[in-house]
């Protein structure tokens, strides 16, 4: 995961995850790193990293979903901005896509583990504020 940490760059940095979903509703979290030098270490999170000088967030999100763990989504929809205040004080982009290939022979760069969980047992996860209110939004303007 790219990270654009220095003091200067610090207001504008950004960056993007996606929030993966499978046809049965399950969502994909990569479980983090324990490195003190990363924001968020052990916890769960979804995909992504920090944008490149001059890269868009779509380019990113695409970028950051092959070098992490070598996956490619057709169809990914962008849905809305959240800054992690108590993290990189990234402001982030969520977008979303479908993908229903099995997790465990993706090739994982960066973290320990790939794996889908149906929505209802998120609340026992350590996940960031910031990705659990994205996972909380796109959840809610899901249809039924």
């Amino acid at each position: 995961m790219h990270q654009n940490t220095t003091a200067d760059s610090q207001a504008t940095a950004c960056g993007a995850v996606a929030i993966i979903a499978n046809r049965r509703g399950e969502l994909l979290l990569h479980l983090r790193d324990n490195l003190p030098h990363i924001a968020w270490p052990d916890h769960w999170s979804v995909l992504g990293g920090g944008c490149d000088p001059g890269e868009a967030p779509r380019t990113t999100i695409v970028r950051e979903l092959d070098e992490e763990a070598g996956l490619a989504v057709d169809d990914l929809t962008e849905l809305f901005e959240i800054r992690d205040d108590h993290g990189s004080g990234q402001l982030i982009t969520f977008f979303a896509a479908l993908w229903d290939g099995d997790e465990t022979v993706l090739p994982l760069a960066e973290g320990v583990k790939l794996q889908f969980f149906d929505p209802e047992h998120l609340g026992i996860l350590t996940i960031p504020a910031f990705i659990r209110d994205g996972i909380h939004r796109y959840l809610a303007g899901r249809p039924a």
